[in-house]
């Protein structure tokens, strides 16, 4: 259907025809779209949002949860009907003009290289603090060598990795939910039934008014970048278009279970406004019940959803930068694969600028680094607005072309498609009134006009290269 079939994957062992190696499973692939919505973010990012907040942090996540399926859905509708490596990139390709698919490509890419270097170093703290001998930065080198190792040998063995990492994080979630729900009703030795205490007591479910709920959507939409990372490894997959479907469809129990499931037994636990909640509501949730060594557990669960997180930004932004090579965005050889069918140049490329990243994490945290970290930090706002504008063109071309290939389809197309981009254009416009959120905001459209003054520019010389090459073949 689309253009850009050749990043379709191959299917022999060793992708022998130049695409990609189909090596996961769909046991892989279930895993990599259950765990990927649960970040190291939610076990101890989330302190600051409800501290912030207050128990309407839950109409936060219930707000950035139905952002989150909406955008899924569109871009299930579009993944479904032609899966693609580089996914959201290769359809605003189609859909809005080369210029979308440049651009909004190697801004999803920046954002995971800069996540790289986020979460080696959040590792490396853990590890660090195991082993105080051995130097943070050391433990930085090592988790990126060991994962880069791991993208390098095989898309299975990625898939592998995840399924584990993410598998723990499940379990961990699921019996946190489970010793949260026992203790709410006090069925746990030495708890008793709180009740709605904790959730309207201490000044009310909004001490701060309803304006805190959209100032905690803040901090609390960029918890969820990575729910799309499903359609791009779907593409190595022997049935993309059934990964897509379950991922797609599976979105809305993944985010009420883990995100607010979990989130509301904090809030109907403890006070909002307790010191324990504002450091790790998770361990203090925890300790609460009595749970021996709670500290530790936590450490361990964190430093798995660390480096579940670096396994698949590492392989996010290779597998989005094999695509910029294969449309022409990005230098050839990024879009060469090896005899085990991984995009090898693009790979150690994006390991490479992490790499950097952590060292400038060391070397200027609050200068150079600090600036990565903002100019990164609104791309999902403009990733999940790319996506809702290339769903409206999209499903019009599919329509027209393969309608059979409709079979997941956007709700109330093109209502709630038009609803969805008012609110992410809400968030935009709400990050302004915020002092980080606009640091944020205009450090990304400055990072994002760089990307998009760029792309004439290659476009002109590949374009001119084009010609060159026909000129020469007809001479």
């Amino acid at each position: 259907m689309s253009a850009d079939t050749t990043q379709r994957t191959g299917t022999g062992p060793a992708a022998a025809d130049g695409n990609l190696q189909a090596g996961l499973k769909n046991r892989h692939l279930s895993m990599i779209a259950i765990g990927g919505v649960i970040g190291a973010g939610l076990f101890v990012g989330s302190g600051a949002g409800i501290a912030a907040t207050g128990p309407g942090i839950l109409l936060s996540y219930a707000l950035a949860g139905v952002l989150v399926v909406m955008v899924m859905r569109m871009l299930g509708e579009m993944a479904a009907a032609d899966p693609q490596s580089g996914s959201f990139s290769a359809y605003a390709d189609r859909a809005l003009g080369r210029w979308a698919g440049f651009s909004i490509g190697w801004l999803y890419w920046f954002f995971w290289v800069v996540v790289l270097a986020v979460e080696a170093t959040a590792g490396a703290k853990i590890l660090n603090s195991w082993v105080p001998g051995v130097p943070q930065w050391a433990f930085a080198l090592l988790v990126m060598a060991v994962l880069t190792a791991t993208n390098l040998f095989s898309v299975a063995s990625y898939g592998e990795f995840e399924f584990w990492f993410a598998g723990i994080k499940v379990v961990a979630i699921a019996a946190f939910i489970v010793i949260g729900v026992l203790a709410v009703f006090g069925l746990l030795p030495g708890t008793d039934a709180v009740g709605t205490t904790n959730l309207v007591g201490h000044g009310g479910f909004l001490p701060h008014g309803v304006g805190a709920v959209f100032t905690g959507m803040l901090t609390v939409v960029f918890a969820f970048m990575g729910s799309e990372i499903v359609t791009l490894a779907a593409g190595e997959s022997a049935d993309p278009e059934r990964a897509v479907s379950k991922a797609t469809n599976s979105v809305i129990w993944r985010i009420g279970i883990f995100y607010l499931g979990s989130i509301a037994i904090v809030v109907t636990l403890l006070p909002w406004d307790s010191t324990a909640v504002k450091g790790s509501p998770y361990v203090a949730v925890l300790e609460h019940v009595g749970i021996p060594g709670a500290g530790r557990v936590m450490d361990v669960i964190v430093l798995t959803a660390v480096l579940s997180c670096l396994n698949s930004g590492l392989y996010t932004a290779s597998r989005m930068a094999f695509s910029l090579g294969r449309r022409g965005d990005a230098p050839a050889a990024f879009a060469k694969v090896s005899s085990r069918g991984v995009p090898t140049v693009a790979i150690l490329s994006s390991v490479v600028f992490g790499f950097v990243a952590v060292f400038f994490n060391y070397t200027s945290p609050n200068t150079v680094f600090q600036f990565l970290l903002n100019s990164s930090g609104a791309v999902a706002l403009f990733v999940w607005l790319v996506i809702c504008f290339s769903q409206l063109r999209m499903r019009k071309i599919i329509e027209r072309e393969s309608p059979e290939r409709l079979t997941v389809r956007m709700w109330l197309y093109p209502y709630l498609t038009w609803a969805t981009i008012g609110l992410i254009g809400f968030v935009v416009v709400y990050m302004f009134t915020d002092p980080d959120g606009r640091v944020q905001m205009y450090l990304s459209l400055v990072a994002a006009a760089i990307v998009l003054a760029a792309a004439p520019i290659v476009q002109r010389r590949r374009a001119g290269r084009a010609l060159a090459a026909e000129a020469a073949g007809t001479s």
